[in-house]
């Protein structure tokens, strides 16, 4: 696979060619961008998958729905619809996509959108009666049709876009140079004890005034199912099944010390089949299942007959939180004075 990827260098070099093209007739107003009278805050990456996107929407959303009306708006992964679909109660993974249903079933709260054309998703949204006052847009970095007012751009700390290079030879979805855009940069996935030397260096080899952060992925103490929860220690120490179709799997199984366990990968975003549950009964026999909570809105309503339970996980910062939710906090408030 590694030797197939060099060998398609050429085209990296062409689609960055491409890349660096399309941003340069964003960026000279050439291609027209379009701005809304809203706040617009943008979660992305550079890179493939993998970044944490989902937990960082939903620390926004922490942040911000206690104060302002807030809708999310992505384009739905791998979702069985089509056009712009606002959640409403008939709402189903399948309608929206694995990430879109856990946060609206997670937060009832807040608008929960997809459209794979955001400009148009953004028009819907503020056609509404019960209009938002906030918008985030999930994993849209390279949609510049829009002109958000806030970027966040995300970069795992296993995988630093500053290392990689571009698709099909690596696994950037532009050039590098596409860091200038952010107003914030966020290291995901950190280990929690990351020395402040390694942050000044990965800062200096990031090399833009955007505000720099850390962040590590925080576990829950509990697992969960529709009905109940149970502590993760005590969970530990059962014969249990791991299944996980997201992009990275292996903290997950580390975390849940599943090195004794079956553990089942599916790839991300993955709608089980008939085949896939069959497989996961037939493994699971008189032990619980474990799963993501990502995994757990697509299987809740497959009628599985083994236990199973999901354990949440939340972006948690090494330092200077408190900086960080200013800056967004402020780009609301003066954003949204000045309407």
């Amino acid at each position: 696979m590694i030797i197939l990827r060099y060998l398609l260098f050429p085209f990296a070099v062409l689609f960055g060619w491409i890349t660096t093209v399309r941003n340069f007739l964003y960026d000279t107003k050439i291609l027209k961008s379009y701005s809304f009278d809203v706040p617009v805050i943008v979660v992305g990456n550079l890179s493939l998958g993998g970044t944490g996107k989902t937990p960082q929407i939903e620390y926004l959303i922490r942040l911000l729905s206690p104060n302002y009306k807030l809708a999310t708006l992505s384009r739905g992964y791998k979702r069985k619809s089509k056009g712009f679909i606002l959640a409403n109660s008939n709402a189903t993974a399948e309608i929206l996509g694995d990430e879109p249903f856990q946060i609206h079933q997670k937060f009832p709260q807040i608008q929960v959108a997809v459209d794979a054309d955001r400009k148009n998703g953004i028009e819907n949204l503020l056609s509404l009666k019960d209009r938002p006052e906030v918008i985030l847009l999930d994993d849209a970095f390279q949609h510049r049709r829009v002109k958000a007012g806030f970027y966040i751009l995300l970069s795992a700390y296993d995988d630093l876009f500053f290392n990689d290079f571009i698709l099909p030879t690596g696994n950037l979805r532009e050039s590098r140079s596409g860091v200038k855009r952010a107003d914030v940069i966020i290291i995901t996935k950190c280990p929690k004890d990351l020395s402040e030397i390694t942050q000044k260096e990965i800062k200096a080899k990031i090399g833009v005034e955007a505000p720099v952060f850390f962040s590590y992925i925080d576990y829950d103490d509990l697992v969960y199912n529709q009905n109940e929860s149970k502590k993760l220690s005590e969970v530990m120490s059962l014969g249990k099944i791991v299944v996980a179709g997201i992009a990275k799997p292996e903290p997950f199984f580390k975390h849940l010390n599943a090195v004794n366990d079956e553990c089942l990968v599916f790839p991300d975003h993955h709608f089980f089949t008939a085949n896939d549950i069959q497989q996961i009964e037939d493994k699971a026999k008189n032990k619980i299942i474990i799963t993501t909570e990502k995994d757990f809105v697509r299987l809740s309503n497959q009628n599985l007959k083994a236990p199973i339970y999901y354990l949440p996980i939340n972006s948690s910062f090494l330092s200077k939180s408190e900086e960080l939710d200013n800056k967004i906090k402020n780009y609301v408030g003066s954003s949204s004075r000045n309407r």
